[in-house]
C-alpha cells in the first residue's frame, strides 16, 4: 500500500511539474531494501547570500563555508543558520573555498585572480593575500600537509604555493582553461588537473612536466562517434575532479555527461571505469570520505549517488597484471587500418546510480557534511540558497 502510494505521489509530481527537490532511489521500489527514500523536499539554506551560490567546503568540525557571485561569502552551522558573513575585496566572484587539512580555522578563497587567506573564528579582513594567477581562478586545493597550495585558473595554469615560504614553488600548465586540481590525499607533493583542452595530467611537484596525461577523446573518435551529433556538440570537457581518501582512484566529470574513474599505479594512471551519468554535462564530482561512493552533479539539474567498490575497489595483484591492462588499455586506443579499434572498451552501460535526486537546477558545487550524526549532501546552484538532502547511510 505505501509503494502504490508512493507511485500516485511521483506521478502526480510528474504531471505537475512539482517533483523540483524529491529525491528517490532504486531501493525504495525495492520490498527487500532496509532504507526508504524520504520523498521530502531539500532542506533550504537562506539568509547567507544575496546572489548565485558558486562552491562550498566543509571543514574538519563541520563548519561549512560558501562562496558566491560579487564577493559573497558566508559560513553556517549545521543547522542550516548563517553564523558569519563577509564581501571580499572589489567584490569579484568567489570561485572556490577550501580548508586547511590541519588547521580548520583557516579558509582559503579564490576571488577574481587572487586568494585570501581568513580565520574563521573572526571573519574580517582576510589575514593574508596572494595574487599569483594571471586570469581568473577556477579551484583551489591544499594538501594534506598543509605545505602547498594550488590554483587552478582560465588561462590553463597551475600556481603552487608554497605556504611557508609564501612563495610560487610550481607553475604548471595546461594547454586551455584548466576548470579542477586535487591533490591526492597521504600524498603531499602529487597532485592531478584536469581542463577544457580535454586533458586529464598527474603531477609531482619534483618535476614541472606532466608524469603522465591523457585525452578524453582520443578513445571517442572511432566512426561511430564521429556520425554521432551528440558527441560532436558534447565533446568530453573535463570540468571536475575527485580523489577517493585511498589516494589512487579518482573520477572526473565532463560534458559529454561521462564519469571516468582512473586508477594511478607508479608514475601514471590507467582509465578504470566510465559511464554515462547526466544527460547533460558533469559539473561536479565528489567522492565521499570514505570508500568507493561517488557523488556527480549535472547541468540537467540532478545529483547522483553512485557506489563503484564492485568495479574499482580491488587493488591490482601483481604489477604484470596492472602491465597487461595497461597493454590491453593503449590496443583499444591504438588504430588499426586506419580506424581507432573499438574492441576493448572500459564504458559500462548498466553502471545505476544508488540515489537519484531530482534538484532541478544546474548544479555549480557539490559538497557532504555530517549533520546531527546524518550525512548530507549540500548542493550550489544558480539560487542564493544552498540546498540540503540526506544521504543512505553506507
Amino acid at each position: 500500500m505505501f509503494l502504490l502510494k508512493g507511485l500516485i505521489v511521483l506521478f502526480r509530481l510528474e504531471k505537475t511539474g512539482q517533483r523540483r527537490g524529491c529525491v528517490w532511489c532504486r531501493c525504495c521500489l525495492s520490498e527487500s531494501s532496509t532504507w526508504r527514500c524520504p520523498w521530502s523536499m531539500a532542506a533550504k539554506w537562506s539568509g547567507g547570500h544575496s546572489s548565485s551560490v558558486l562552491c562550498l567546503t566543509v571543514s574538519t568540525e563541520g563548519l561549512v563555508a560558501s562562496g558566491a557571485e560579487r564577493g559573497e561569502l558566508a559560513l553556517w552551522d549545521g543547522g542550516g543558520s548563517p553564523v558569519a558573513q563577509l564581501r571580499l575585496p572589489q567584490a569579484e566572484d568567489v570561485t572556490s573555498v577550501v580548508f586547511s587539512s590541519r588547521r580548520p580555522s583557516t579558509l582559503y578563497t579564490s576571488h577574481g585572480e587572487s586568494i585570501s587567506v581568513l580565520d574563521v573564528r573572526s571573519l574580517q579582513e582576510p589575514l593574508q593575500r596572494f595574487h599569483v594567477n594571471e586570469e581568473e581562478i577556477n579551484c583551489l586545493s591544499v594538501n594534506d600537509t598543509d605545505s602547498f597550495l594550488a590554483a587552478a585558473d582560465d588561462s590553463g595554469a597551475i600556481k603552487v604555493v608554497d605556504l611557508e615560504s609564501k612563495k610560487v614553488s610550481r607553475s604548471l600548465r595546461h594547454s586551455n582553461i584548466c576548470s579542477s586540481v586535487a591533490f591526492r590525499p597521504q600524498r603531499p607533493q602529487s597532485l592531478v588537473s584536469c581542463g577544457l583542452d580535454m586533458q586529464v595530467m598527474l603531477w609531482n611537484l619534483q618535476k614541472v612536466r606532466p608524469m603522465w596525461s591523457t585525452n578524453l577523446q582520443e578513445c571517442e573518435m572511432d566512426e561511430e562517434s564521429l556520425q554521432s551529433a551528440g558527441q560532436f556538440f558534447n565533446p568530453p570537457l573535463a570540468h571536475s575532479l575527485s580523489v577517493a581518501s585511498c589516494g589512487n582512484i579518482f573520477g572526473c566529470g565532463a560534458q559529454d555527461g561521462k564519469v571516468r574513474l582512473f586508477r594511478v599505479t607508479g608514475a601514471r594512471f590507467e582509465r578504470e571505469l566510465e559511464f554515462q551519468a547526466h544527460s547533460l554535462g558533469v559539473s561536479q564530482v565528489l567522492f565521499m570520505p570514505e570508500g568507493y561512493s561517488l557523488l556527480s552533479g549535472g547541468n540537467d539539474g540532478k545529483v547522483l549517488l553512485w557506489d563503484v567498490s564492485s568495479n574499482v575497489g580491488k587493488q591490482q595483484k601483481s604489477p604484470a597484471k596492472s602491465l597487461h591492462r595497461r597493454k590491453a588499455h593503449a590496443a583499444a586506443c591504438s588504430r588499426k587500418d586506419g580506424k581507432l579499434n573499438k574492441a576493448a572498451s572500459n564504458e559500462h552501460p548498466g553502471v545505476v546510480p544508488k540515489l537519484s535526486i531530482e534538484h532541478g537546477e544546474k548544479v555549480n558545487w557539490l559538497s557532504c557534511a555530517e549533520i546531527k550524526g546524518s550525512r548530507r549532501v549540500l548542493v550550489a546552484d544558480q539560487s542564493s540558497s544552498v540546498s540540503a538532502y540526506p544521504l543512505p547511510e553506507p
